[in-house]
C-alpha cells in the first residue's frame, strides 16, 4: 500500500499564470528508495515541498496513508510522519552530533552515529568541526533515528565527493531496504540515480517512471 500520495496534483506559483506541475499523480511505496530527476527550473524541489507539507497544491491533494495532509495538519505532518534531509545539512551548529540526533530522539546514541562512520570522538565535537561529509551523515542520522516513515531529501549528494556521496547513497539505500522506509531524494547526481529502486524523471510538468533495464 502506498505510504505517500500524489493525486491529480497541479501547481503554479502564486500571480503567475505558468503551471510548475500539471496533474500529476504518483503511489510512493514504503521500503522503496526512489530518485527524482530532471533539468534545473523543472519543478523537482517544488515537488519535495509539496510531499512535505512545504507548498499546498493549486489542485489536487497530497496524501499520507490515505489521509490529506492537509486536513491532518502540515505542522503535524512534517513533526511526525516526514523526516527532511537538506542540502546544507540545517544543523544546529552549536550542538554535538549527538545532540543534534536527540532533539527528535532523546534515545539516540554514539552508535547511532558510529553505523553513519561518525566515531565516538567526532559525535562528540561542535558540528562545525566535522567535514562537509560528516556534516551530511549526521544529517542524515537525524532522519533515520526518527519515527518518521518517510524521508525526503533535497540534493544529499550534490557536494560531496564521489567517494564520500557513495556512502550516503549505500546509507539512504539501506533506510528504505533495511528499515523499511519510503525515501524520496532530488538529485542531479547519476549515480544516485542508477542506485535508486525507482528513477522517476520531471519533464514538462508530468512525472514519469523510468523502467529499469
Amino acid at each position: 500500500m502506498a505510504i505517500m500520495q500524489l493525486d491529480h496534483v497541479n501547481f503554479s506559483y502564486p500571480n503567475s499564470a505558468k503551471r510548475v506541475l500539471s496533474n500529476v499523480t504518483y503511489d510512493f511505496e514504503e521500503g522503496t528508495f526512489y530518485a527524482i530527476v530532471g533539468s534545473s527550473g523543472t519543478g523537482k524541489t517544488t515537488m519535495l515541498n509539496l510531499l512535505a507539507g512545504l507548498d499546498a497544491p493549486s489542485q489536487g491533494t497530497v496524501r499520507f496513508d490515505g489521509d490529506d495532509i492537509a486536513e491532518t495538519g502540515y505542522t503535524r505532518h512534517r513533526k511526525d510522519q516526514i523526516a527532511l534531509v537538506f542540502q546544507n545539512y540545517n544543523l544546529i551548529d552549536y550542538l554535538t552530533p549527538l545532540e543534534n540526533l536527540r532533539l527528535v530522539n532523546p534515545k539516540a546514541s554514539v552508535d547511532d552515529l558510529t553505523r553513519l562512520g561518525i566515531d565516538a570522538a567526532a559525535a562528540k565535537r561542535n558540528v562545525l568541526a566535522l567535514s562537509g561529509g560528516q556534516q551530511q551523515r549526521v544529517a542524515i542520522g537525524r532522519a533515520l533515528v526518527s519515527s518518521a516513515p518517510v524521508i525526503l531529501a533535497d540534493e544529499p549528494t550534490g557536494n560531496l565527493d564521489e567517494e564520500t556521496a557513495e556512502g550516503v547513497i549505500e546509507i539512504l539505500r539501506d533506510a528504505a531496504h533495511e528499515q523499511g522506509k519510503c525515501v524520496i531524494v532530488v538529485t542531479h547526481s547519476k549515480q544516485l540515480a542508477r542506485t535508486a529502486d525507482v528513477t522517476l524523471r520531471l519533464e514538462q510538468r508530468k512525472l514519469i517512471e523510468r523502467k529499469k533495464a
